[in-house]
């Protein structure tokens, strides 16, 4: 606007000098009136540049999942090994130190019940609600000898003979001509060997006359 207003007072002006200066016209006529065009040129405003900032981006927030939790319990049985037990009892049948398993052992069996939960899956807790015996075990019954065998004791006869011939240095049959010093009566069968030579024709039986 101020630029406007210079311009217009700027032609006032000059049509104020152009009249002054033309003296010469006659008197009454009108002066000449310059025509005057004045071009206004508007002036661009100043751009005053804003700082940019770049929008935020809009964040959806994800709702958290809600987690469930599973609690679920139920019935377990083990079976558990019950060992039998051992016993050993003497037999004076048996030779002294030798063994002979009289009954044989058999492991018992014993039943557990527990109650056991689980959350999610895994186990948490176990607890015992009862135990029995499902099989009572059967006790090894072990017999230990304890016979001794005393030697034999000899009879005072030769095998060799029949009859009960005397086991000495000699003998001789009784009547004869030996000299003893022990003596048997016959006739004697031999069922040997005819160690004291009682049979002299050697039919098998001595002492014969």
């Amino acid at each position: 606007m101020s630029f406007i207003r210079a311009a217009l007072i700027a032609a006032v002006g000059v049509l104020a000098v152009g009249c002054g200066a033309d003296s010469g016209t006659t008197a009454g006529q009108p002066a000449a009136i310059a025509s005057v065009h004045v071009t206004t040129t508007p002036q661009p405003s100043p751009v005053i540049s804003q700082p940019t900032t770049a929008p935020k981006p809009i964040t959806k927030a994800t709702p958290t999942p809600t987690r469930t939790t599973t609690t679920t319990s139920k019935e377990v049985v083990e079976l558990r090994t019950i060992p039998f037990k051992k016993r050993t009892v003497t037999d004076d049948s048996l030779a002294k130190g030798e063994k002979m398993i009289r009954t044989a052992g058999v492991n018992g069996t014993r039943r557990l019940t527990y109650r056991v939960t689980f959350v999610n899956g895994v186990q948490t807790a176990k607890h015992l609600l009862r135990q029995e015996v499902a099989k009572e075990p059967r006790t090894q019954i072990t017999a230990v000898g304890t016979k001794v065998d005393e030697p034999e004791q000899s009879s005072g006869c030769d095998p060799n003979y029949s009859g009960c011939v005397p086991i000495a240095s000699d003998v001789d049959c009784s009547g004869g001509s030996g000299n003893g010093p022990e003596y048997v009566e016959g006739p004697i069968e031999v069922i040997g060997t005819d160690k004291y030579r009682l049979d002299a024709d050697h039919d098998g039986i001595a002492c014969e006359d």
